[in-house]
């Protein structure tokens, strides 16, 4: 009776619950994310003047730092982090702080020179700089300090900050208009399709696969319980079996003892 009982309970499990060791696919993700950079350290940053953007000079690859997020450029799009390391997701802008950034500044880092100014930047530790960002920013830090370590170096005007910006988003914009970056972006496109068609087969392939287990599973579990029904009826027709057996005749030693 105990093998019927535990026999239903499989039974009803395996029919309600899903089969746990099967993995899912996710076919939501169809923008592919930037590789992740290896740093033997935590990167050290400086200051761009002009802005509070903050950026790792030590990396090939651009990884800017702003209001407290971790930035980066890939394959013309965009992708930001609560770390530098890891944690990438797709950012469907460009963002604001970009256009403010001048694009030679890997030359001036490099010559210590910002336009024909001596540029004494300061290296700056990535656990100092999450713990300081925001006070920087409020006090405005680097601009009253040395002007961003820039030589006798003065502050554009808000307006001319204002134009170069606008020219840098221009310049952007037709960069991205160009036919080889758009050539470039279709292929992406494409082979982003492709990775998503790939996956939805390997996730209905793998739902046809988890419902032919939970088939067999089931006809493995009706089975049992069909054998266990029997060996019930077998064992409760037993006894009267026994009830029914003709007695034998008496042997001769009861024959004369009858006597």
């Amino acid at each position: 009776m105990k093998r019927f009982i535990v026999g239903t309970i499989l039974l009803a499990l395996v029919l309600v619950f899903p089969i746990p060791t099967m993995a899912r696919v996710d076919v939501s993700i169809s923008i592919p994310l930037p590789p992740l950079i290896a740093f033997p350290a935590p990167p050290e940053l400086i200051v761009i003047p002009d802005t509070n953007v903050y950026v790792a000079p030590d990396v090939d690859e651009d990884i800017f730092f702003w209001n407290g997020w971790w930035w980066r450029p890939w394959e013309g799009r965009w992708y930001r982090s609560q770390y530098y390391n890891r944690g990438w997701s797709y950012y469907r802008n460009v963002p604001s702080f970009y256009f403010d950034v001048d694009p030679g500044w890997r030359g001036y880092y490099r010559e210590r020179n910002w336009y024909g100014h001596r540029w004494d930047y300061e290296r700056i530790p990535e656990r100092r700089l999450k713990q300081n960002w925001k006070s920087w920013n409020s006090n405005r830090h680097w601009e009253r300090r040395g002007t961003w370590g820039v030589q006798n170096y003065k502050p554009r005007p808000q307006q001319q900050r204002q134009d170069l910006r606008q020219q840098r988003q221009k310049q952007y914009q037709q960069h991205q208009q160009r036919p080889e970056v758009q050539q470039q972006r279709q292929r992406q496109i494409q082979q982003q399709r492709q990775h998503q068609v790939q996956q939805q087969r390997q996730q209905k392939d793998q739902q046809q696969r988890q419902q032919q287990v939970q088939q067999q599973r089931q006809q493995q579990v009706q089975q049992q319980r069909q054998q266990q029904v029997q060996q019930q009826r077998q064992q409760q027709n037993q006894p009267q079996q026994r009830q029914q057996q003709p007695q034998g005749k008496p042997g001769r030693g009861e024959r004369e003892r009858g006597k």
